[in-house]
């Protein structure tokens, strides 16, 4: 079909041509010719312009035509174009005298020998393609009715939208043993099967191409009410945990833009930290689906990689582009973002932006590698209030704050902030196969306390730790398998009333599971996970209580 459409374009844009000029082509020869009459027609001439056999191939061929000569260019393009000029047997074209009727004659039958030809061949191959022609004119006819009513009801020339909604399923039982009613307690409370879901809806807007306006809309039920969004125990928290209450929501809102060679900045009313890092140091899930967030979302460390969302900014800078196609290359990124709910806060008493009281974070990053391997580097400062995200029960007490109750009952400030850092590497094998890729990561977290006269303990140092492995194209083509071990955030250190100690604080979360692929944009995972102490210190050191839990995510991609 392609040699057929270029013939076609080729004999077509010919014809046109050559149409065109003998359109003009008679009324020009007529006043060439005005001024001989019958008496003066050069019989002699005309017989040995008609007696050339020798077809002339280029206007250089002829001795008495120049670059210079007005008509140079029209007389070219009938020799090498149409090949219906032929000149005279000595060598001339004698373009400065008169033409006779005959010569014109002569010349117009010679062209419309050559359009004879091209249209014989055109006929041909229109007879022998007929077929394959009245399909392409039904397509043709079809994509411009299509394109006329894209143009129409089109959402926006500048705006893409995507959207995922996620169907979960499942439940969970506290299992071993029931110190203080722990067990029974908790399977009264979050122990029935659930059926919920999340809804996503992404507005990507860009106005040059190279920078990206980013809207989330989000809705949701499993907020404040749902064993996925973290109720019950923290470490119940999936990575798709979404917002209660079936009300949409706004909850990304950004700017990214290139800022020089190799830099982009992004700010915004609503942005998250770890996406504004220019590097991800793990391959666990990629190709799959997440399950919980302390190994999908948060990375297996916690403590930086708590997922932050409000106002703030943020640089990136890359070197990937000069470092060349498939070779390492560095990644920087810095950003701050103050908790959501304060950052909008006029009073600086109690928010605001890069105030005392932002409840912010600042995060870093540096990372080297490939799309193949990778290691990377994390630092979050956690200014007083601001959150260490999934860990166990008692992890969860160290959180730091802005204000506390001293000794003698009244509420004082307290400046509790947090030091948290992190390790990520990650390997993909090159083909898919029995062997998996592979994800690590490690984190430590440190805070100076709150100060607190109340409390007998405050929680110093805490640490957290994951492994995961990926196995892509498992038993068929985009369909994945993963399993993950690790222990979420859990205390290491305390301090009572000035003296330090260890403590027993440690746990494990184990997860597996499976995607289906159905089609491209539907795919289905289910996937079982235990959490050995969830409570962790809070459990007594003789007891133990566990966490099984089961679900089946469905996600519709569009």
């Amino acid at each position: 079909m392609d040699f057929l459409s270029t013939s076609l374009n080729f004999g077509v844009r010919n014809l046109m041509k050559l149409f065109q000029q003998l359109l003009v082509a008679p009324a020009a020869l007529g006043l060439l010719a005005s001024g001989a009459n019958a008496a003066d027609l050069n019989i002699n001439g005309v017989s040995d312009y008609s007696a050339s056999e020798e077809q002339v191939t280029s206007i250089t061929q002829f001795s008495d035509v120049y670059p210079t000569d007005w008509a140079y260019q029209a007389l070219a393009n009938l020799i090498e174009r149409y090949g219906c000029v032929a000149g005279y047997p000595s060598g001339t074209f004698a373009g400065n005298r008169a033409m006779t009727r005959y010569e014109a004659a002569a010349l117009l039958n010679a062209c419309l020998d050559r359009i004879t030809e091209v249209t014989d061949e055109l006929r041909r191959l229109i007879n022998e393609f007929e077929t394959e022609l009245a399909v392409i004119r039904g397509r043709v006819d079809g994509l411009e009715a299509r394109v006329g009513e894209l143009e129409a009801t089109q959402f926006s020339t500048t705006t893409k939208l995507k959207g995922k909604a996620n169907f979960v399923m499942g439940a969970t039982n506290a299992l071993g043993d029931n110190p203080k009613g722990m067990r029974d307690s908790y399977n009264a409370d979050w122990g029935a099967f659930t059926f919920s879901y999340d809804l996503r809806l992404g507005l990507k807007t860009s106005f040059t191409g190279k920078d990206l306006l980013f809207t989330r809309l989000r809705v949701g039920n499993q907020g404040g009410s749902s064993t996925w969004d973290g109720e019950g125990v923290g470490l119940n928290k999936l990575d798709t945990g979404a917002p209660g209450g079936n009300a949409v929501e706004i909850d990304r809102l950004y700017y990214r833009f290139p800022l020089g060679n190799g830099f982009k900045a992004q700010v915004g009313a609503l942005t998250r930290n770890t996406e504004m890092m220019g590097y991800k140091a793990s391959a666990y899930a990629k190709g799959g689906q997440k399950v919980l967030d302390f190994f999908g979302g948060s990375l297996g460390t916690p403590g930086v990689w708590n997922k932050e969302t409000g106002s703030g900014f943020g640089l990136i800078y890359t070197n990937k582009k000069s470092a060349g196609k498939g070779n390492p290359y560095w990644t920087l990124a810095a950003n701050y973002v103050a908790d959501s709910g304060e950052g909008e806060d006029s009073n600086p008493n109690s928010g605001g932006f890069m105030t005392d009281n932002s409840e912010a974070n600042i995060t870093s990053q540096i990372a080297y590698g490939t799309k193949k391997w990778g290691l990377a580097a994390g630092y979050r400062y956690g200014q007083c209030g601001a959150k260490f995200r999934t860990g166990t029960e008692f992890a969860g007490k160290g959180d730091t704050s802005c204000t506390v109750e001293n000794k003698d009952g009244n509420e004082v400030r307290s400046d509790a902030d947090s030091h948290n850092w992190s390790v990520h590497a990650f390997w993909r094998p090159e083909e898919s196969g029995m062997i998996p890729s592979i994800s690590a990561g490690v984190g430590a977290s440190y805070s100076n306390g709150n100060d607190d006269w109340e409390r007998a303990t405050e929680i110093r140092e805490m640490a957290s730790w994951m492994v995961g492995l990926t196995w892509n194209d498992v038993f068929q083509k985009k369909n994945a398998l993963g399993a993950a071990i690790g222990q979420p955030r859990f205390v290491t250190k305390v301090e009572r009333r000035g003296e330090s100690d260890f403590v027993a604080d440690g746990n494990y979360a184990m997860e597996l599971w499976y995607k289906f692929q159905v089609t491209n944009k539907i795919a289905v995972t289910p996937a079982i996970y235990w959490l050995s102490r969830p409570y962790g210190f809070e459990t007594p050191n003789d007891k133990s209580v566990g966490v099984l839990g089961g679900v089946i995510q469905t996600v519709f991609k569009f």
